[in-house]
């Protein structure tokens, strides 16, 4: 057993009820990407009150806090934004901002990297410095990682984790995987024109919307066409718009939807994937279209090094905590853009509630608070290691 491992236990199941508290103060204000104002003063104020000196980005959204002093530094990074989802939950501490939710689990990742913080500051000396980083826009294009890249967040970090909800197992448990874990997700909107005419002559002009019907029918199979069958790769239109009267058709039909390939590779060479077999499946139908693809998140590349430290944290720890292989999704993290420059791991932390899963991004999904202290404890354990590893 690592020899931190007691004290980490005792204090995270110590400080378990207020990070349980923190949570749900957040839950229940939650801030779209780029507007978590609040969220970021409640965190600033709940890790002054520990004595520690966090950063505020800027723009007042976001921060980061250090607790130790000289090499190695790794981090944690917890994402804080919520979704334009209206919660449907019921609970005594739902949203209080119409049409807002936490329904991704931000709330749990920003408290558990508070209360890691707090565990972190009872140790002594530790064996380097953690870097904890309170991010803004997860959800959101531009990446709220990617900007924070920029801004230099990642630098000296010899390592970096980060832990997502995941409902599909029960609290105590992480899912762990070496390699891709994610997928990568970019965002494509298609506006298709035409001279628009009756209905009663289609034959006359441009029938834009049976072209976006051959779009979304024919264009899938295109795309997958010209990628390996073992590269899983997932199109789909979420929203279609166009025309206004039954009998005209229309000179304009946006349509947007999004990309999702779990091999980076691949990622890489959609642009010119997609605009060719787009211009393919409207070939010949006079219709004009404009294709804006927004690059997303390449997949999150978990380091198995880092994942075996992860594991043994789990392990070392004095409570029971269950230690399961997870699948790659075909979800998407812009943690990713960290693991582009530092060896780190996405960490599936199990919120699985008694009865069926509610999925995430839903305006029903709950989780497990039990999971809140098994996160602090092997969040703040695995760094621990992670430093000892590197010095």
């Amino acid at each position: 057993m690592n020899r931190f491992a007691e004290q980490v236990a005792a204090t995270a199941r110590d400080i378990a009820g207020d990070v349980v508290r923190m949570r749900r103060d957040l839950h229940r204000h939650p801030e779209l990407s780029w507007n978590e104002r609040r969220t970021t003063y409640r965190i600033a104020e709940a890790l002054e009150s520990a004595g520690l000196v966090p950063v505020v980005r800027p723009d007042g959204v976001g921060l980061v806090v250090e607790i130790g002093e000289g090499s190695p530094i790794v981090g944690f990074r917890a994402d804080i934004d919520a979704l334009p989802i209206a919660e449907a939950t019921g609970l005594p501490y739902r949203s209080m901002n119409d049409g807002v939710m936490h329904a991704c689990g931000h709330d749990a990742h920003a408290a558990v990297g508070v209360g890691i913080a707090r565990v972190l500051t009872t140790i002594g000396r530790l064996p380097g410095t953690v870097r904890i980083i309170f991010q803004p826009a997860e959800e959101t294009l531009p990446s709220g990682a990617a900007a924070l890249i920029a801004e230099g967040a990642h630098a000296d970090l010899r390592s970096v984790i980060a832990f997502h909800v995941d409902p599909t197992i029960p609290a105590g448990t992480v899912g762990l995987r070496s390699g891709p874990v994610t997928s990568a997700a970019d965002k494509i909107r298609l506006l298709l024109t035409g001279p628009g005419g009756h209905t009663s002559r289609p034959e006359r002009t441009v029938d834009l919307v049976r072209v976006a019907a051959s779009i979304v029918a024919d264009l899938p199979d295109r795309i997958r066409n010209e990628v390996a069958p073992e590269h899983h790769l997932a199109i789909a239109f979420g929203r279609i718009c166009g025309g206004q009267a039954a009998n005209a058709i229309p000179t304009e039909i946006e349509l947007t939807g999004t990309v999702r390939v779990q091999d980076g590779a691949v990622w890489h060479s959609l642009p010119g994937i997609i605009d060719r077999s787009l211009r393919s499946v409207i070939a010949g139908s006079g219709a004009g279209v404009e294709l804006d693809h927004r690059r997303g998140s390449p997949p999150v590349d978990n380091d198995p090094a880092v994942i075996t430290e992860v594991r043994d944290a789990a392990w070392a720890l004095p409570v029971p905590v269950e230690v399961v292989p997870t699948p790659q999704s075909m979800g998407s993290e812009d943690f990713s853009w960290f693991l582009e420059h530092v060896p780190g791991a996405l960490v599936r932390l199990g919120v699985g509630t008694d009865g069926e899963p509610v999925d995430l991004h839903s305006p029903t999904f709950v989780l497990d608070e039990a999971a809140l202290e098994y996160g602090v404890a092997v969040g703040a354990l695995s760094l621990i290691r992670l430093m000892e590893r590197s010095s």
